[in-house]
């Protein structure tokens, strides 16, 4: 920081500065401080993200930072002042960059007439994705006259609508809801999603990418094309007045380890360097005023982001020897003549907001479970017409080829099949009633699950718990000693267990959040301050090389705090073991780290249990770590997310709180999607050993598991593999872990049994052997193994012939490769972790009632269950049948993918009042603009069946003019309608149904 400052300082003061186009940075880390020091000395800084690809590389994982390379570069050739300066990471600068004739930007106002279809093409050759719906940057989507889009650079999209070829409205709209806000905006400027290329040197990149030989998986300019651009690309370097750190000088040898298609080496030697500065001093005074009154002769400049953070620091507005600068960037120096202070704290990256909007992703062939009628096959939404009226019907097949046609506004009486991550399931016979004798079996059951929580729940309320001072200042350093700023989450957890320990009521809380979200932490808050009141904890794991793990990390988080603490677990000596317990039962033990070994020890003062990775224990398992001491605290975190339902439901008998947020310093994982090879695969391991790395080898077969390995030993003769599955037994499994983490050997060869629960922080690679045949959610559990230090994760999804596998599966592979299907892949993992982690959380995972009713049915019964024993009545789910003779349904020239008409049906059929149909009419309207005739009369539709309900109509049918309503207790009433026509039927019905 110093050097670049002082450098860039001296150039201002010789009025030199615009010599500097381009500054050539160590990382991004150094670059956002270059860039907050070119701010700061008046000049506008472009930043370009540092690009880690190899040449060749596929660039689909490095989207993000490709987008982030386009536009910094289209802001520094358009921009048109004289005083701007480009900062590059020394590895992106290495390789050609594309030219100023390759940027431009597209104005788009309020009444321009554009042809729609020449739009088309220039954003397509501009590289931008068009998709169903706009949910992340460089995406666009075009439904009739609505054109959405969200540039580079912005985080609401834009709804353009128009009126023939003129543009009738521009309004933001929320790519979290897709709901677009009431304002017109005048004008918005369209930059490139890739590069403003024509339509024929699109087409010239695109034909030379199809003929490289490359192991890409999907061959086409966004994943190939940055690497081909040929006469449209220059060495930067070559062609502007550079200068480099020496921090960047010194990391050539690692970036020139792949030298191929970078700029020669030699050209970064000869840029004139900027030596590190001895006049200025990097700075962090803890009393701002107090350092401020050490140096009055000293010039003294704040920057803030505001006024408000200023009298926070008790500083003076009005105190004229104080240059204050109201920015958002971050400068803390001190020279011979100058203080430079920042208010301002840093700013975490931006995440990408998880899209509300759950895309129904039901393919045709998936098993789906009927409240009645029990599991089917899910066979699509046919239109079929009745009495000369067309409706939507969806098909669901049965045993015996019988075929259930569902209305579509009764939608709602279906969800997806899951059990235990397998889809595989055996199809009931329609009209048997087995499905509704076995439900009964199930209610029954769960009645008992319902009763016991219930019961554990009360009891534990009459009972006064230990009360616990929280209020202490160890327990506010304790957080600030933990070399990283709690996120909203974790403080927000800590408060709640703080509030539970002080309220003398027995705490019984549930933390959720996945693997690497810091739940460890927030626990280890809840330890601090019971041991600071001097009573004891206990944090019990399901592994042995769990608790090891934890153990070493609170060894060291605690050690300045001197009390005795100890682990207990199935490696702990008999003499050992003696020694603990006996300290345990005199008191002068504070903290046991261990397994299942803890479940019947004697304590003196026992406050708090906290429980690790809780969905592993079983129900009795759990009681008798609460039976240890009635009135002690219990505190169990899991890396299974929590379904909001269940959540509702046992919020009331026990505390609830959740990560959702990932910590600042934890980099993503890169995802590839490769074809089988032998050398793909001995390439992947040597980069990781490169490194000094471990890798994870998934391979789901146990059959053919040890011939995998002897293809990987032929492959690559020196490596070390280690073969891991269910079938190994315990200890063993728990030895050849211990191995992998003390880098015994190389590859860990498993099954998907590795999924969740190891924390292994060298193991950085991941292979996944024939990926297409694994769900999304476990895809995404597996990704998660790797990724879990500071060191980039990489994961290969691997499949054995790419011309083999479905449409389906390669867009989904691709999905996760590209990380930009936000609506529905991410979304449909997290539903189905939520729909597992739902029957772990009541301890009845392995259950056979699951599978035979699925998840979706099993907990909405549980919580039927447990809302019954809790004393609240909830009306059970009815359902009305229509027969009216007319046509209503969501028009596919209306709404035209499949997939967006499915969603809308769900949530349509899953509307209770009047108000949720406006709202989503509303949305519709401004979505696809104004609704056709069948899409109208199906909101009216909808609009009859609510109606119906509050009046408990059961069924409603019409025949020529007459029609005829049923109510739940069989007595019939029927009405005229002026005429047949269907506007008539509908006015008369709703009419009738209104009185």
């Amino acid at each position: 920081m110093k050097s670049i400052y002082e450098f860039l300082k001296n150039l201002k003061d010789e009025k030199r500065l615009k010599e500097c186009e381009l500054l050539i940075v160590n990382d991004d880390k150094q670059a956002q401080i270059a860039k907050d020091i070119v701010s700061y000395l008046g000049f506008s800084p472009f930043v370009l993200s540092d690009f880690r690809a190899n040449f060749g590389d596929d660039l689909l994982s490095f989207s993000e930072e490709i987008q982030d390379i386009t536009k910094a570069l289209n802001g520094f050739y358009t921009y048109k002042k004289q005083n701007k300066i480009l900062i590059s990471p020394i590895r992106t600068i290495s390789y050609a960059m594309p030219k100023a004739k390759c940027f431009d930007n597209y104005e788009i106002a309020f009444a321009d007439t554009i042809n729609l279809e020449e739009l088309k093409s220039k954003l397509y050759n501009w590289g931008y994705y068009f998709v169903d719906i706009v949910t992340s940057e460089a995406e666009v989507s075009i439904r009739g006259d609505i054109l959405d889009i969200c540039p580079l650079g912005h985080e609401f999209g834009y709804r353009i609508s128009f009126f023939d070829d003129e543009v009738e409205s521009i309004r933001k709209f929320d790519i979290e809801d897709q709901k677009s806000f009431k304002e017109e905006i005048e004008s918005i400027s369209i930059s490139p999603a890739f590069l403003a290329l024509d339509e024929e040197t699109f087409e010239g990149i695109n034909e030379q990418v199809q003929s490289v030989e490359s192991d890409t998986f999907v061959k086409d300019i966004h994943s190939l094309g940055f690497w081909y651009l040929n006469d449209l690309g220059e060495y930067l370097p070559q062609n502007m007045n550079s200068f480099i750190t020496q921090e960047a000088l010194s990391e050539l040898e690692e970036v020139y380890v792949f030298e191929e298609k970078r700029l020669n080496k030699d050209k970064f030697l000869a840029t004139p360097q900027i030596y590190n500065s001895k006049i200025y001093q990097e700075i962090a005074p803890a009393n701002i005023k107090e350092f401020i009154s050490f140096h009055k002769d000293k010039k003294v400049n704040i920057i803030s982001s505001s006024e408000a953070k200023v009298k926070a620091f008790d500083l003076e507005l009005s105190d004229t020897n104080i240059n204050y600068i109201f920015e958002s960037y971050i400068l803390n120096l001190i020279g011979d003549d100058e203080i430079i202070i920042s208010l301002n704290k840093e700013i975490k990256t931006r995440r990408k907001k998880r899209v509300k909007l759950v895309l129904d992703e039901l393919q045709e062939n998936d098993f789906v479970v009927h409240e009645k009628h029990g599991i089917g096959q899910y066979k699509g939404i046919e239109p079929v017409t009745v009495m000369g009226a067309k409706r939507d019907f969806v098909i669901v097949m049965y045993a015996g080829d019988d075929k259930l046609l569902i209305p579509v506004e009764n939608i709602d009486l279906i969800d997806r099949y899951v059990a235990d991550g397998s889809s595989y399931a055996t199809v009931d016979k329609l009209g048997k009633g087995s499905f509704a004798k076995l439900k009964d079996k199930v209610k029954d059951k769960l009645f008992a699950i319902a009763n016991d929580i219930i019961k554990i729940a009360a009891a534990r309320e009459l009972i006064n718990g230990v009360k616990i001072n929280t209020d202490k200042k160890a327990l506010l350093d304790f957080q600030k000693d933990a070399g990283f700023d709690y996120t909203k989450d974790q403080s927000k957890a800590v408060r709640d267990i703080f509030t539970d320990l002080s309220s003398g009521r027995v705490m019984d809380r549930l933390l959720s959040g996945d693997v690497g979200f810091g739940k460890t932490e927030v626990a280890m808050n809840a330890l601090l301050a019971v041991i600071l009141d001097d009573k004891q904890a206990l944090f019990v794991c399901p592994t042995t090389l769990l608790a090891t793990q934890h153990f070493h990390g609170m060894q060291k988080r605690f050690e300045q705090y001197g009390f005795p603490m100890a682990k207990l677990d199935g490696k702990t000596t008999s003499k050992e073991k003696s020694n603990i317990k006996k300290g345990l039962e005199s008191g002068e033990i504070k903290l046991v780290v261990g397994t299942h070994s803890l479940l019947g020890v004697k304590t003196n003062d026992l406050a708090l249990v906290v429980i690790d990775e809780e969905h592993k224990f079983g129900v009795k398992q759990k009681e008798k770590l609460k039976a240890l001491r009635e009135d002690v605290h219990i505190f169990s975190m899991s890396a299974t997310p929590i379904p909001r339902t269940l959540n509702l439901a046992l919020s009331k008998l026990k505390g609830m709180s959740a990560l959702l947020t990932p910590p600042s310093e934890r980099l993503g994982v890169r995802s590839y999607v490769k074809e089988y090879s032998d050398k793909l695969i001995k390439e992947i391991i040597l980069r990781e050993k490169r490194r000094g790395g471990q890798l994870f080898y998934v391979h789901n077969n146990i059959a053919s598991i040890e011939a995998k390995k002897g293809d990987i030993e032929e492959i690559i003769p020196n490596i070390k593999v280690e073969v891991i599955h269910s079938k190994i037994k315990p200890a063993q499994a728990e030895k050849i872990i211990d191995g992998f983490e003390n880098k015994e050997f190389d590859i860990l060869l498993a099954t998907s049994i590795v999924e969740s629960g190891l924390h292994l922080p060298n193991a950085n690679s991941i292979i996944i052997d024939g990926a297409d045949r694994f769900g999304i959610a476990d895809l995404h559990q597996l990704r998660g193994r790797v990724g879990r230090s500071d060191k980039e994760g990489f994961c290969y999804y691997v499949v054995e012939d790419k011309k083999q596998i479905t449409n389906d599966a390669v867009k989904r592979l691709v999905a996760l490769e590209s990380n930009s299907y936000l609506g529905s892949g991410t979304a449909l993992a997290h539903q189905d972790l939520e729909i597992r982690g739902g029957g772990n959380i009541i301890g009845e995972a392995q259950s056979g009632h699951i599978k035979q009713i699925g998840y979706g049915l099993y907990l909405k019964m549980l919580e039927e269950a447990l809302a019954s024993l809790s004393g609240e009545t909830k009306e059970e789910n009815k359902t009305v049948d229509i027969k009216l003779a007319i046509s209503a349904y969501l028009s596919d020239e209306y709404i035209t993918e499949d997939r967006v008409r499915l969603e809308l049906y769900r949530r349509l059929s899953k509307c209770h009042d009047k108000d949720e149909v406006y709202a989503i009419e509303e949305e519709m309207e401004d979505r696809f603009g104004k609704p056709d005739l069948p899409t109208k009369q199906f909101l009216e539709l909808i609009m009859i069946k609510i109606l119906s309900l509050s009046k408990k109509i059961k069924t409603i049918s019409s025949y020529e003019m007459n029609i005829t309503f049923v109510k739940d207790d069989d007595s019939k009433e029927t009405i005229k309608s002026p005429s047949k026509d269907d506007d008539d039927i509908i006015a008369t019905t709703l009419k009738y149904l209104r009185k």
